[in-house]
């Protein structure tokens, strides 16, 4: 099974109050984070990729964390996770593999990861065969204005070859991003069916 999640900050605490998160500290985030991770993730047979800013540490912090994670794991890099990739005690070999950005097939859909949300991503026409997957905006206003877009988007109506004949059938176009913050998956890393059934999560009211 492979899931998605985004934006955990482990060790965080500046993160943790920003997002209003209900934990008394940092050390008890980081412990329930934990927690509902493993209690998703099979050891051995699961694969999750995660969506940048995985924690605030050291590259030693990073590799307890993921030794305590369960199944094998995938890192698109975020604007957080900068301090632990480039300490040389950080063991690369704990993730699979690292990169800015990817696509990967999941059920016979395409699925676009990047941090950061791609508004015009590649496959937007070819509707819910394709799904973007981001992080970073958590539930901020920054969420609010992708929000925005999305409903923007969904109103354009275009012809798939582009020909404008009375004969071709008029599309909606497909504007399916998701944002995978942990927050809105009570902290869980969530399949691909699942972040497609969740309801978008509400953003913070500042």
């Amino acid at each position: 099974m492979r899931y998605y999640i985004a934006d955990c900050h482990f060790g965080h605490d500046k993160v943790r109050m920003m997002d209003r998160r209900d934990f008394s500290s940092v050390e008890e985030m980081d412990e329930r984070m934990i927690a509902c991770w493993n209690e998703k993730v099979r050891k051995s047979k699961d694969e999750v990729v995660i969506l940048g800013d995985l924690c605030m540490g050291k590259g030693e912090q990073a590799n307890e964390l993921l030794k305590r994670l369960n199944g094998k794991k995938y890192l698109v890099t975020g604007n957080h996770d900068r301090l632990f990739l480039r300490d040389k005690k950080f063991d690369t070999s704990l993730l699979e593999w690292i990169k800015p950005y990817a696509e990967l097939r999941d059920n016979n859909r395409k699925v676009v990861l990047c941090h950061y949300p791609i508004i015009c991503y590649n496959g937007q026409y070819h509707g819910d065969s394709v799904y973007m997957l981001y992080g970073h905006v958590h539930a901020t206003r920054d969420y609010v204005n992708v929000l925005n877009f999305q409903e923007q988007s969904k109103e354009i109506i275009y012809r798939p070859n582009g020909r404008g004949t009375a004969e071709e059938e008029e599309r909606h176009l497909a504007c399916n991003l998701i944002n995978c913050f942990t927050v809105f998956a009570d902290y869980r890393p969530l399949t691909l069916d699942e972040w497609i059934a969740l309801p978008p999560g509400k953003p913070l009211e500042r």
